[in-house]
């Protein structure tokens, strides 16, 4: 069945985006402002950052996205749970099924994944000077996805 995209194989499969179709990473202004920060702050050490998102159902403002539109909210510290993992290997910093996003930094570049980069399903990439222009998405596979910054707070978490 060569050239027939709707074989019985392909029946039960949601239909394929189009590739040209353009992937949408939305994040807060204030991780943003943050990650950013702490970017030039750790210059020139790299930064390799767990991320974590908010469903848009979840914020109190209004957004034309769908309620499940995972928004990146707040990230995990690099060093929680650090001596735990040296002795035994388990990462307690970052909650059990948490963090598919990473925010990582290349102070001398490249603005670009390479194969040393710990790879998410989304992946933020900054590089000096450290500003918006600087920042960048990425899927797994070094593709270049927008990146979407809303002006929101987060909810407020209680422990």
């Amino acid at each position: 069945m060569t050239g027939n995209t709707n074989s019985i194989e392909n029946a039960g499969d949601p239909p394929r985006r189009d590739q040209s179709e353009p992937r949408r990473v939305h994040i807060t202004r204030g991780l943003v402002d943050v990650l950013l920060e702490l970017a030039e702050e750790n210059e020139p050490s790299e930064m390799n950052v767990v991320l974590d998102a908010t469903p848009a159902s979840s914020f109190d403002a209004t957004f034309d996205l769908d309620p499940e539109t995972p928004i990146l909210t707040h990230f995990y510290l690099p060093s929680a749970g650090q001596s735990v993992r040296k002795v035994f290997g388990v990462d307690l910093g970052t909650p059990a099924g948490r963090g598919r996003a990473r925010f990582l930094t290349h102070p001398q570049g490249p603005f670009k994944l390479t194969e040393r980069d710990d790879f998410a399903a989304v992946v933020l990439l900054a590089v000096p000077p450290w500003d918006d222009d600087t920042l960048g998405a990425f899927d797994r596979s070094g593709r270049k996805l927008e990146l979407v910054v809303v002006d929101a707070e987060p909810p407020v978490e209680e422990l």
